[in-house]
C-alpha cells in the first residue's frame, strides 16, 4: 500500500509523511484494532550504588544523625534551611527531590525502603549482574529478568520497538532470547544489537548487510524498516507537552526519546534508561554536593517525563533501582562506602503513592546488617514481581524469577486494584 498524504497515528507525537510503502510492522499498528490501554514499564537504573539513606532520609532515627555528622540532611522538625521534605513524619526526601515530592503528594509516587538484593556482595559488577539477571548469587544465568518477561508473555504482532534500551550497550536485564533494540539516539539512529555486537553506525544498507536479522532473532528486516520510518518521521522536531524541559545531558535526552517513542505509538512496552555517577566514597555532600547534583538531575528527569506523558500515565509505571546502598556511617572522607539495602521509587498513574512502603529495620548498631549497613527487609523481586503481574499482566512469575517465589499481594498491593489483570 502506498500513501501520499500525512497520516497521524492515534495519540501520536510523530507522523508519517509521504514515505511510500508502509513497512510491515507499521501496517500492524495502523490497521490492527487499537491497542487502547497498552501497559508500559520504564526502568531507570542508578549505576554506582546510590545512598538510599540520603535519598529518603529517616529523620525520625536519632542514629542517622549520630553516624553522619557532616553529610546528614537536616530534619524538617527543626525547621533548618535545606531540611528533608517531610513524607510521613519519619521519612523525608532529599531537598533536591522537590519536583518528585510534588508527584508523591499527588499520590503517584511510592517509596520502598530497606529493599534490594539479598546477596551480600559489595562488588558493583556482581551486584548489578545479580539484580539485572533477577537471580542473586547465581552468575550463570543467561538472560535478564525483563527479557524473561518478554519471552514468557508473547505478544502477537509485536513490533521491533516492544523493548528498547536507550544507551550504547544492551543492559543485562534485557539480554536474552526475546528481541530488544538498544538505541543511542533515535535522531541519528545509531543501533546496537545483541550482547556484544559492534556499533552499527554505517548506512542503513550497511546495517542490513551486517546480519542484523540474525543478531535480533528474526526481526532485523523490520528493525531496518522501523528505523527508516522513524528517520523520515523527523523525530528531531519533537516538542514536549506544554513547553516542558528535560534536564540537560544524556539522561534527560534519553527520557525525552522514550516519551517520543510512546507518543509515536510504535508498540513500546518496556524501556530501559540508566543514570550513572552514584559511587560517592568521598565528598558526597549533604544538602549540597555530588549526591544532590545527581538527585537534581534524576528528579527533574522523572518530573519532566511524568508531566510530558501525563495524559497517558494511567498506563505507565516508572521504576528506579540501584545495585546496593551505602554504609550507614560516613567514612573519613565525608563519603560513604558500599553497603546493602537501599530505596526504590515506583511512579505512575496505577501506583498507590503518597506512602513509604516496606518494614523499617532500624539503625541501632544491633539492627544493622553485618554491623554497618541498612538491613534488607524487602527483596527487590517482590517489587518487580508486583509490577510484572499487576501492571504488565504477566501471571507467569516463575518464568521471570525462576529462583524466587514471588507471592502476589504480599507486598501490600502498591499497584491499584483496577489495573490488576
Amino acid at each position: 500500500m502506498n500513501i501520499h498524504r500525512r497520516i497521524f497515528l492515534k495519540n501520536s507525537g510523530l507522523a508519517l509523511v509521504g514515505i511510500g510503502a508502509i513497512p510491515p510492522f507499521l501496517q500492524r499498528l495502523v490497521f490492527a484494532s487499537p491497542t487502547g490501554n497498552r501497559k508500559i514499564l520504564i526502568t531507570i537504573f542508578q549505576r554506582g550504588a546510590a545512598d538510599g539513606l540520603n535519598v529518603v532520609i529517616p529523620f525520625g532515627e536519632k542514629g542517622y544523625y549520630n553516624m553522619r555528622p557532616t553529610i546528614a540532611v537536616p530534619s524538617p522538625k527543626r525547621g533548618d534551611l535545606g531540611a528533608a521534605l517531610d513524607l510521613d513524619g519519619f521519612f523525608g526526601l532529599h531537598p533536591a527531590l522537590q519536583s518528585s515530592k510534588a508527584i508523591y503528594d499527588r499520590g503517584h509516587l511510592a517509596v520502598v525502603h530497606a529493599v534490594g538484593s539479598p546477596d551480600s556482595t559489595r562488588s558493583h559488577f556482581d551486584a548489578q549482574d545479580f539484580m539485572e539477571s533477577g537471580t542473586p548469587g547465581i552468575k550463570s544465568t543467561a538472560d535478564g529478568w525483563l527479557n524473561r518477561h518478554l519471552q514468557s508473555r508473547l505478544q502477537p504482532g509485536a513490533t521491533p520497538f516492544r523493548a528498547v534500551a536507550m544507551g550504547t550497550t544492551l543492559p543485562r536485564s534485557l539480554q536474552g532470547k526475546a528481541s530488544v533494540l538498544a538505541l543511542t539516539n533515535i535522531n541519528s539512529f545509531d543501533l546496537r544489537a545483541g550482547n556484544s555486537s559492534p556499533s552499527l553506525e554505517a548506512s542503513f544498507e550497511s546495517l542490513y548487510e551486517q546480519s542484523v536479522d540474525a543478531v535480533l532473532g528474526g526481526t532485523g528486516t523490520e528493525a531496518f524498516e522501523a528505523i527508516r520510518f522513524l528517520k523520515k518521521a523527523n523525530p528531531s522536531q519533537y516538542q514536549p507537552a506544554g513547553g516542558i524541559e528535560y534536564p540537560p545531558g544524556r539522561f534527560g535526552d534519553n527520557l525525552k526519546q522514550v516519551a517520543q517513542l510512546i507518543k509515536a505509538g510504535v508498540g513500546l512496552e518496556v524501556a530501559f534508561v540508566e543514570l550513572g555517577g552514584w559511587d560517592h566514597h568521598a565528598a558526597e555532600g549533604g544538602v549540597q554536593g555530588q549526591l544532590a547534583g545527581r538527585l537534581t538531575e534524576l528528579s527533574q528527569g522523572l518530573s519532566a517525563l511524568f508531566r510530558d506523558l501525563e495524559n497517558r500515565m494511567d498506563d505507565i509505571v516508572m521504576l528506579t533501582m540501584s545495585e546496593f546502598g551505602r554504609t550507614v556511617r560516613e567514612n573519613g572522607n565525608r563519603g560513604t562506602d558500599h553497603g546493602h539495602a537501599n530505596c526504590m521509587f515506583v511512579l505512575g498513574g496505577p501506583v498507590r503513592g503518597g506512602k513509604v512502603y516496606g518494614k523499617w529495620p532500624g539503625l541501632h548498631s544491633d539492627q544493622l546488617f553485618e554491623g554497618r549497613d541498612l538491613a534488607l527487609t524487602t527483596d527487590f523481586r517482590e517489587v518487580c514481581g508486583e509490577i510484572i503481574l499487576k501492571h504488565l499482566g504477566n501471571t507467569d512469575l516463575k518464568s521471570v524469577f525462576p529462583t524466587y517465589a514471588v507471592q502476589p499481594g504480599r507486598f501490600r498491593n502498591f499497584i491499584r486494584d483496577e489495573n490488576t489483570v
